[in-house]
Formats: structure tokens, C-alpha cells, sequence
């Protein structure tokens, strides 16, 4: 073969991948949901006559029954079932969420509880020219067999739904409009199965009071072309010819799973590390995801395994470089993520030799969780600027008063001191006891970042003589508080665990900042900034006392700017600029 010209198989395969075929059963499900709401519908109309759904069956069915309708419907099913079967085959591991094992056991129940209707209704037509409608279809469920052929009917229409809406839901819920649509898709999932029952149960007593009457039943014989005795016990053995076939295929699906696991087994395992040291050995093959549950680790996963949410993604350690490159599907789910070279989705990446993972998100994680992130969330170096602040004497304040009046009263001063944060454009990181931490430049750059954090501080004091005054009453002394404020390169990202995870900042830079914060003390001033945060917010601090300091961990001297009031940087410092 020519070079550069791929092989027909591995054109295939690379279109054909499992993004691929997950994307032609969702559209394939979409068309078999489609007949089924259009049908449930037209039962609904059962509440108003008979005549009404005969009526709008003459709409509906002429597009279901005409050659392109009749090829995409059954080209559907086939399509869908096929795919269904070979995602069971795919399956390395059964232990499914229960969201899960109930849209395949619901699946699975499909045929054997509708195949008696299609067999009648498609079959029948096509081989006897007959041609029913909901007359002959209620009589047969209400009259003549209501708990067999109308339990059985009425059972089939409900799981197709309910197996529908999961899916659908499994798919949608990864979306952010979701949860603004969720009262409205819950209320149609509900109401369009009621009132389909309730529909079928007005029709058939119409029905079950019309086959009491002499004639009625013989005339709908002749109307609707039904077939004979003969022909129905023909009908009734290709019923059973597919039921048989049926079940010969989903056992073969479970059994070539079988079949695969011991082959796969023959040829050794891969070893997949996670972070606390367990380790799992897997048939090569198998997904990090599935590692991960056969080795009972909890793990992230919203959409199943289906490579859409991306709540799995792995950061891989020793070993990535030699993972299998990502398929088209899953590289456009990192790309819109905008991950690292070495960030895959557990689900989707398939070792073929020993690895090392570590899950990103934790297990709680939410469909949110999965949605594109800035870049200084997912971690990453920064020159930012940070503030410290504490109240000073404030423990021994506290020890005068009630818990609830402590309380009130640190609330009211976080409340302060954050509104004054943000309105300067930073970003609050944290609350420490009686003290604050917050960034500035984090989404911006450091100079802008410094020119707020320099506001920031002032509108901080502007705020604390605001709560000083209102708590005049309160207060034994006045609330008295020390800032300090550093510029300087950190690791920004977010970083915890479970609900407790939040954007912050770590490195040298911020605990210069708290150190100069705890400096203000020794030097009995409110505010005090290294000349580095000056320098780049373009502010004329020279009319304050210059110090060098010596901070531990660094090798050279650090110079800052001793500031007796916040409030004096009002004819220092301009407002900051948009970033």
C-alpha cells in the first residue's frame, strides 16, 4: 500500500471508535424514543374517545409505515440493539451504578415484552395484509387477554419509556442548560406515560362496552383484515423463533465477554499505581476506570464511563509516555477542558503496560465538576498579589464576651473586610480565625493585581473606622487591625478535597505577605507593603519610612514601605485601571 494511504481497516477504525458508536446509539435511541412519545401520545388521547386516537393514528402511522420511516425505524433498532450488545461485550466489570443496571435491565426487557406487538402489528400487516387499529388492539388487551397480551402491552410501552428517559438523561445532564430544564423535563417525563395509561384505560372501556354488543367483534374482523386461527398461530411461532434469537444474543454477548477476559488473561497484566499506594492488576485493555472499580477505589464518574464528562480525567505519572494516544472523541473532551499533555480520561485510556494515576476530582464530583475550567484553576505558576490582615488584641476582646456576641461580631468585620476585597477586584482565598488572606492579579496580571491589592488595604481601614463607629457602643476599644501586602511568583490552583476545595495560592511569595502582615506589630503600623508591590502598581510610596527586613527562607534583603494608616494611600495610589 502506497505510503501515507491508510488501510480500509484502520480507516474504519479510527472513525468507528467509541466516541463514534456511543454518538450513532444515542441518535439511534433518540429515533425509537421518538415513535414511542408519538405513540404514548396519541394514547393520551384515549381520555377523549376512541375516535380520537384512530384519528391521529392516521397521521402518525403513514410516516412510520412509509419506506424512509419504515428503514430508519428498523434500521434503528437493529442498530441500537447491535450497539447495545456490543457495549455489554465492551464492559470489563458489571459492578454498575444502579442508574446504570436499571437502563440495562430495562433495555434488555424491551423485546421480550413488545415483540408479541410488533409481530402482530408489522409482521401481520406485511404477511396477511392486515391492517389494525386501536379497536382490534384494545380489544385483544382488554377483552381477550387483559393480563397477558394487555399487562404485557401496557409493561412493554412503560420500561421503553422509562429506558428512554434514562438514557436521556445520562446525556443531557452533562449540559449546563440542564438545570434550568429539569422541572420542565421532569414534568413531561411524568405526565406523557400517565396520561397515556390513563388514555388506554378510558379507550378500553369503550372498547370492553362496544364488544358486548352483537356484531361488534365480527364486523372489526372483517374491517381490519384480522388474521385467522392459522395465521395467528404462525405469528405466534415467529414470536418465539425471535424470542429464542433474542436470547441467543445477549448470552453470546455475556459469554465472548468470558471468552475475552481469558484471553486477556493469557497475555499478563498491567499494573495501574494510585497516590495512597494501592496498586491494581489488570488484563491489558482494560480502562483506568474499570481498573478502579475491580479494585473497589472510588472514582469519579458522572456519565457512566462515556468519555463526556470528563470526571474520571487522571493526571498519569510514571509510565503516561507510553499510553496508547487518545481517540478523536476523547482528545475534543480534553482539548475543551484545555488539560495538561499528561491528563486522560480514566475511561477511556486503555494501559498497555504499567502506570501510575492520580484522579483529579474527587468521587462526590458533580456533572458542574466537568465543565471547562480557567487554566489558574487547574494549577499553574502566577505573579500574583497577596494580602494578610488580622485583628489585633482581638482574643483577649473575645474573652469579655458571649459566644453569640463573638460571633456576631466576626461577621460583621469579615463582611467588612470581604466587600472591601472585592470591590477592589481580589478575591477573598480565605478566612484564618480573626485574619483574611486574599489574592489579587490572579485572573489579571501582577501590575493590576498590586494596584488592587493597594486599594484594597486602604478601602479595608476605611471600612474597619466605618464598623468601629456603628459598634461604638460594643466596644470596649476601638478594632485595630494589621495588612501586609507582597507580590512574587505561586502555585495557584484549586486545591482540597470533597466540599472543602477552593481556589488558593502556596509558595514563597505567600508567606512573605503574612510575614510582613505579622511585622506590623513590631513596627506599631497598619499597613506595610515590600516595594516590589509599589514598583509594579505604579505608586509613589517615598513619603513613607523605607526599611530592609531580613525574611526567612530568602537569601537577599527585602525592602518595604512602613504605612502608619491605610487610609493615607488615598493621595498615594489612583484607582486601579481595568485589567
Amino acid at each position: 500500500m502506497p505510503a501515507g494511504v491508510q488501510s480500509p481497516a484502520r480507516f474504519w477504525r479510527r472513525r468507528l471508535d467509541a466516541g463514534t458508536l456511543r454518538q450513532v446509539r444515542l441518535w439511534t435511541g433518540v429515533v425509537l424514543f421518538t415513535y414511542v412519545a408519538t405513540h404514548l401520545i396519541d394514547h393520551s388521547l384515549g381520555l377523549v374517545s376512541l375516535a380520537a386516537m384512530n384519528a391521529a393514528l392516521k397521521w402518525i402511522e403513514p410516516v412510520w409505515r412509509s419506506y424512509p420511516g419504515t428503514a430508519i425505524l428498523w434500521g434503528a433498532l437493529s442498530i441500537h440493539g447491535a450497539l447495545a450488545l456490543w457495549a455489554i461485550y465492551q464492559r470489563r466489570r458489571l459492578n454498575l451504578p444502579i442508574t446504570e443496571w436499571t437502563r440495562l435491565v430495562l433495555g434488555l426487557s424491551i423485546v421480550p415484552l413488545m415483540v408479541l406487538h410488533v409481530t402482530a402489528i408489522r409482521i401481520g400487516a406485511a404477511l396477511y395484509d392486515s391492517d389494525l387499529e386501536y379497536g382490534a388492539v384494545l380489544t385483544a388487551m382488554f377483552v381477550a387477554d387483559p393480563w397477558g397480551i394487555g399487562a404485557r402491552q401496557l409493561t412493554g410501552l412503560a420500561v421503553a419509556w422509562v429506558h428512554g428517559c434514562i438514557g436521556l438523561y445520562l446525556v443531557w445532564r452533562l449540559k449546563p442548560w440542564w438545570p434550568r430544564a429539569v422541572p420542565y423535563l421532569y414534568a413531561a417525563a411524568l405526565l406523557v406515560p400517565v396520561l397515556a395509561l390513563l388514555g388506554v384505560a378510558e379507550a378500553g372501556r369503550e372498547v370492553a362496552k362496544l364488544a358486548a354488543e352483537p356484531g361488534w367483534i365480527q364486523e372489526l374482523v372483517r374491517k381490519d383484515r384480522l388474521p385467522g386461527a392459522a395465521e395467528a398461530a404462525a405469528l405466534y411461532r415467529i414470536e418465539a423463533g425471535i424470542l429464542w434469537g433474542y436470547a441467543a444474543l445477549v448470552a453470546g454477548a455475556f459469554a465472548a465477554r468470558a471468552v475475552r477476559a481469558a484471553v486477556e488473561r493469557q497475555r499478563g497484566l498491567v499494573r495501574i499505581t494510585y497516590p495512597d499506594g494501592r496498586a491494581v492488576e489488570v488484563p491489558p485493555g482494560t480502562s483506568i476506570l474499570d481498573a478502579s472499580r475491580i479494585g473497589g477505589i472510588p472514582h469519579a464518574q458522572v456519565c457512566g464511563g462515556r468519555g463526556r464528562c470528563s470526571t474520571c480525567r487522571v493526571r498519569a505519572g510514571m509510565g503516561w509516555e507510553h499510553l496508547p494516544p487518545p481517540s478523536d472523541a476523547e482528545r475534543k473532551v480534553l482539548e475543551r477542558i484545555a488539560a495538561a499533555p499528561n491528563v486522560r480520561l480514566a475511561c477511556q485510556t486503555r494501559p498497555a503496560s504499567n502506570v501510575s494515576v492520580m484522579p483529579l476530582l474527587p468521587p462526590t464530583a458533580t456533572a458542574r465538576d466537568g465543565f471547562a475550567k480557567p487554566a489558574h484553576v487547574q494549577g499553574q505558576e502566577r505573579e500574583i498579589a497577596i494580602l494578610f490582615a488580622d485583628l489585633r488584641m482581638f482574643t483577649k476582646l473575645a474573652e469579655h464576651k458571649l459566644p453569640y456576641d463573638v460571633v456576631f461580631l466576626l461577621n460583621r468585620y469579615f463582611a467588612a473586610m470581604g466587600t472591601a476585597v472585592e470591590r477592589a477586584g481580589g478575591r477573598v482565598d480565605k478566612f484564618i480565625g480573626d485574619g483574611v488572606m486574599a489574592l489579587f492579579g490572579v485572573e489579571s496580571d501582577a501590575a493590576t493585581g498590586c494596584r488592587r491589592a493597594l486599594n484594597a488595604a486602604r478601602a479595608m481601614a476605611e471600612q474597619l473606622d466605618e464598623l468601629n463607629r456603628a459598634l461604638a457602643h460594643d466596644l470596649d476599644q476601638p478594632l485595630r487591625i494589621g495588612i501586609g501586602v507582597h507580590v512574587g511568583p505561586a502555585i495557584v490552583g484549586e486545591m482540597g478535597y470533597a466540599s472543602a476545595t477552593t481556589v488558593t495560592a502556596i509558595g514563597d511569595a505567600v508567606n512573605t505577605a503574612s510575614r510582613l502582615e505579622t511585622l506590623t506589630k513590631e513596627f506599631a503600623c497598619q499597613l506595610i507593603v515590600s516595594d516590589e508591590v509599589a514598583i509594579r502598581a505604579g505608586a509613589d510610596l517615598s513619603g513613607f519610612q523605607r526599611r530592609e527586613i531580613e525574611v526567612r527562607g530568602r537569601q537577599e534583603m527585602l525592602a518595604i514601605r512602613v504605612i502608619p494608616l491605610a487610609t493615607q494611600l488615598a493621595v498615594a495610589v489612583a484607582a486601579p485601571p481595568d485589567a
